[in-house]
Formats: structure tokens, C-alpha cells, sequence
């Protein structure tokens, strides 16, 4: 049994996962979550939690968000960690960008049923949500429009049951995520 590896910044994000997960991965495949305590906590763990990990027939997939950051250089640094750790081959890097928060915000249907709100899907077209990996702000402006109902990790477990999962999510970072979760599955371990 092939064993998924997510090397995550922040509780949010497995939250956030473990709605998205079971509509992506086929029953045979196990999940383990590795969160550390912030995007610095990863960088600093990440090589040597690789090298020690044990499990036969694992894949590795580790993200982060982008926040203020270069999204190329970011990325780097952390295929550098991954590289030096032996397990390059079984391991993918994914970027958030600019937050997590971008990916319910490309997703606005999913926002209002996850928290009650009722009408939040007609906001999907207005110019800031059709494309939300651009917004500097994401974590405040879903905050906003929220009425601060959303909180990072409640947020994240009630939103991430309803986000889809067919490409039709505005954020890209989140589409791309999905690919390449796809993806680790098709590698040989």
C-alpha cells in the first residue's frame, strides 16, 4: 500500500486536505500529515524528517504558502532540502499561493456552504475572486466577506468538504495542487 506524505506549514492545511482527500485518492492509498509550526519550522525540519522517514512505499508531497515570498525561489530552497534528503524522486513541491485562504476564495460556493452563508457564490464573479491568487490578502479578505465567520482551522474543516475538485476552482495554485497529488500516484515507489 502506497503511503501519501503531506509535509505541511500550518494545521490549516491538513484540515483543509482531509475534506479535499477523499474525493481525490483511491481507498488503497494511506495519508499521513507532518505539520509543523510555521513556514520556518518546515524549511528547517524538512530535510532531515525526509531522510528519517522509515515507511516503505511512501511519496512525499510538501507545501507551503507563498505569502510575501518568491514563489520560484521559495520552491528552490525547498527542492534544495528535498534533493540533499535522498527523496527527490518520491517528492512534490506545492505553493499556495499567495495563502490557503486563496483556495476557498476560488471556490465561493464552497465558502457559503461550508459556513452558512447564503448568496456568497454570486460574488465569484466579481473581478478579486475570479482570479484570487492574486490577492495579497486572501486570509483578510475571506475574513471580510465572511463577516469574519471564517477562521483558519474551524474555517478550513467546514469549507473543504464542499470545495470541487473538477478544475473549476478559480485559485490555480489549488488546481495544480490536485494535479500533482494525482500525480504522486502514478509514481513507482
Amino acid at each position: 500500500m502506497t503511503c501519501l506524505v503531506f509535509l505541511l506549514e500550518e494545521l490549516s492545511a491538513q484540515e483543509m486536505l482531509k475534506g479535499v482527500l477523499p474525493k481525490v485518492l483511491p481507498e488503497n492509498i494511506s495519508v499521513r500529515y507532518i505539520v509543523f509550526e510555521g513556514k520556518q519550522d518546515l524549511e528547517k525540519q524538512l530535510e532531515r524528517r525526509l531522510k528519517g522517514w522509515q515507511q516503505p512505499n511512501s511519496v512525499f508531497l510538501v507545501m507551503r504558502d507563498k505569502d510575501g515570498g518568491d514563489c520560484l525561489v521559495i520552491k528552490q530552497r525547498l527542492a534544495e532540502k528535498v534533493c540533499a534528503s535522498g527523496k527527490q524522486a518520491v517528492t512534490l513541491i506545492r505553493i499556495a499561493c499567495t495563502e490557503l485562504e486563496s483556495f476557498y476564495l476560488g471556490d465561493l460556493n464552497a465558502v457559503g456552504q461550508g459556513l452558512d452563508i447564503g448568496n456568497l457564490a454570486k460574488k465569484q464573479q466579481d473581478r478579486k475572486y475570479r482570479t484570487p491568487d492574486t490577492l495579497s490578502n486572501a486570509a483578510q479578505e475571506l475574513s471580510k466577506l465572511t463577516q469574519k465567520k471564517y477562521q483558519k482551522v474551524a474555517g478550513s474543516r467546514a469549507i473543504a468538504p464542499f470545495l470541487k475538485i473538477d478544475g473549476s476552482n478559480k485559485s490555480h495554485s489549488f488546481n495544480v495542487l490536485l494535479v500533482g497529488i494525482r500525480k504522486l500516484m502514478s509514481v513507482t515507489v
